[in-house]
């Protein structure tokens, strides 16, 4: 099975997990029990816990995109490194409910932190897998450069948004959506030359 399978392959099954992930997160999603805007906007958590959930499979989604356009084959090391990294992102549907339910306490906005840490580590992995194995001349050495210090630093980053949480979640959750800024682009800025032949659509 591994043999037959093919990047193309690969990225559509991938894309139909994430859109099975964003219509869990709009399953999970409540009215309110009195019919006001006051009840309404009482629920701010879910849809702050939501929207923030939204952005980032929408990210991620964007980013897994722009790496898989440099795969040449589905090697077996980079299917399970993809089965990770879609496994990651399934657990966000979890700690989007428990941190709305839990308006946002300390433990639950941990977890979801905690959470972007994995997605990010198994982003990683893809990174090392398919960028940094592709030959130089396809992607600028500071591209390369800047793709591993954007992975690096964000991984901190969500790593410490998970202790800061414990403490102050409001503080962890806004080091987490800064974060995503970071990867709203894709493709660094100073890359040079686009691969061709292997873009996925």
């Amino acid at each position: 099975m591994l043999k037959r399978a093919t990047p193309e392959r690969l990225s559509t099954f991938s894309d139909g997990v994430f859109a099975v992930l964003i219509t869990v997160l709009v399953l999970e999603l409540r009215p309110p029990e009195r019919p006001t805007f006051e009840a309404l906007l009482a629920l701010w958590p879910t849809w702050l816990s939501y929207a923030v959930s939204y952005l980032f499979i929408a990210i991620v989604w964007a980013n897994h995109h722009y790496l898989m356009r440099y795969a040449s084959e589905a090697t077996p090391s980079l299917l399970w490194f993809n089965f990770a990294h879609l496994f990651s992102i399934s657990l966000l549907p979890l700690s989007t409910a428990w941190m709305a339910v839990s308006e946002l306490a300390p433990q639950p906005v941990a977890f979801y932190a905690a959470v972007f840490f994995l997605v990010n580590a198994t982003y990683l992995a893809l990174t090392w897998e398919l960028i940094h194995r592709t030959p130089s001349g396809r992607i600028p050495p500071r591209a390369r450069r800047i793709m591993r210090v954007r992975s690096v630093t964000t991984l901190c980053l969500f790593g410490a948004a998970a202790v800061v949480a414990l403490k102050y979640p409001i503080v962890g959750l806004g080091i987490c959506i800064c974060c995503l800024i970071g990867y709203l682009n894709p493709e660094p800025p100073w890359a040079e030359e686009q691969p061709d032949g292997n873009e996925q659509t």
